[in-house]
């Protein structure tokens, strides 16, 4: 056993000496350990043997900035940009270390922006080296930014960027060449979502919606999977005007997409602009199932559909209101209204009602219409007592201006006093409040 053990401690140490990915390997279970300083010793050996290894001098240099070593960390980021001189990923950043480090410090930021201008002059109009130095050196921005292609993607969008910077937004001779630019690059690269984007935008916050509409027409020819874009096509020609295309646009959409939030929110504002309640309900509907919502959501949308005499559809979206609201007494109170106006589910009710009612504050009244509402229950499960006590607590609470309201709790009650042949008198008075209130 004694001489494997010897055997492999040989084998280790002829396999470490000069082996870049074995002392990184022994550095990270070091590391995991919790051994730090031998793998910085493992790390700092792997790097000394491959010093061009981007990973192992990030790991470095970070160590000597914890060390507090700001000028070794420096030179060792340099010697790794002098190294790798022809890529120019490291170069950028080496240079972007150096701006981050040398805040305030005039030398480190006259060595980013050499270091900057190198890759330039090798990769004239890179939007990120333009990007950068019209950051670092304002002065030039307006030089850098007629240097840059146009008609590539990123060069178009830096341009627009740099050029609100460099100009009035009234200037049109300015305002026409990133139009100029936009376009070229779209109809060189009509399936860049993020192009589409930027210059739809451009043109839709200079208020030119029909060429906003041209490039997501383009864009979505081209891209059909591009989802989020052809729904916010859809909203633009809404907002254009140009409804039949929009609403076509959206439907066709979720015809591939059911589930698009975007799509189903544009169309339920449009139909409800057009007054078909019955579409925005559906679309709202969907929407909220979707992505859910504020109880205050869930209950207005349901009120609709009660007063449409659409009970399933709002207990339906109730139901997934009370599994993301469980202790909102608003939408369980919407729930058992809802549930016992359905047919096929008013059997459970009663129940819903109850829990409902367990979610009110110690002496706080439920409304006139949960105990108008709670008293059918009472009635179906013959409960009248019951029942005429909430139909009297009803009546009570009832607003002023609830006179259809109180006129049809006000017959309930009367009913209930006849059926059971009592209180004839006292029905038929209760009949003539009714229809005082509410005139048959």
């Amino acid at each position: 056993m004694r001489s494997f053990v010897i055997s492999w401690c040989l084998l280790r140490a002829v396999a470490t000496a000069g082996n870049p990915h074995v002392d990184f390997a022994f550095g990270v279970l070091a590391e995991r350990r919790g051994d730090d300083a031998r793998a910085a010793e493992l790390y700092e050996s792997a790097r000394v043997a491959d010093p061009t290894a981007g990973p192992l001098v990030r790991r470095g240099v970070s160590r000597l900035l914890d060390e507090g070593n700001r000028s070794a960390a420096v030179a060792m980021f340099r010697d790794y940009a002098a190294a790798r001189g022809d890529d120019p990923s490291v170069q950028l950043e080496y240079a972007d270390f150096l701006v981050n480090q040398g805040r305030g410090d005039a030398l480190a930021e006259k060595l980013a922006i050499e270091t900057l201008d190198r890759v330039l002059a090798s990769h004239p109009g890179s939007p990120p080296v333009v990007q950068r130095l019209a950051s670092l050196v304002p002065d030039r921005a307006a030089e850098l930014a007629a240097g840059l292609a146009d008609d590539d993607p990123a060069a178009a969008m830096l341009f627009a960027s740099l050029s609100r910077g460099l100009h009035d937004g009234d200037d049109v001779e300015a305002r026409a060449e990133v139009d100029r630019r936009f376009l070229k690059a779209v109809d060189a690269h009509p399936r860049d979502a993020a192009l589409a984007r930027r210059a739809s935008e451009h043109f839709r916050t200079t208020k030119r919606t029909d060429e906003a509409i041209h490039v997501l027409r383009t864009h979505a020819d081209a891209a059909p999977w591009s989802l989020d874009l052809r729904a916010r096509l859809g909203v633009l020609l809404f907002t254009a005007g140009r409804d039949d295309e929009g609403r076509g646009e959206l439907e066709k959409l979720l015809v591939i997409a059911p589930e698009h939030k975007l799509a189903h929110q544009a169309l339920a504002k449009h139909f409800r602009k057009a007054g078909d309640d019955e579409m925005a309900m559906r679309h709202s509907a969907e929407l909220l199932r979707i992505r859910g919502g504020d109880p205050d959501e869930f209950v207005k949308l349901a009120d609709e559909f009660l007063a449409a005499e659409q009970p399933a559809k709002a207990r339906i979206l109730l139901e997934k209101a009370a599994f993301d609201h469980p202790d909102d007494f608003s939408i369980l109170r919407a729930l058992a209204i809802a549930t016992r106006r359905d047919p096929a589910t008013r059997s459970r009710a009663p129940r819903l009602f109850r829990e409902a009612e367990s979610l009110l504050a110690e002496g706080e009244t439920p409304d006139p219409a949960f105990l108008s509402e709670s008293a059918e229950c009472l009635i179906e499960a013959g409960q009248s007592k019951a029942a005429e006590e909430r139909l009297r607590s009803a009546i009570r609470a009832m607003p002023a201006d609830a006179k259809q309201e109180t006129a049809t709790a006000l017959r309930r009650l009367a009913g209930l006093w006849e059926s059971g042949n009592r209180n004839a008198a006292a029905a038929k008075a209760l009949r003539q409040r009714a229809d005082a209130l509410d005139p048959p």
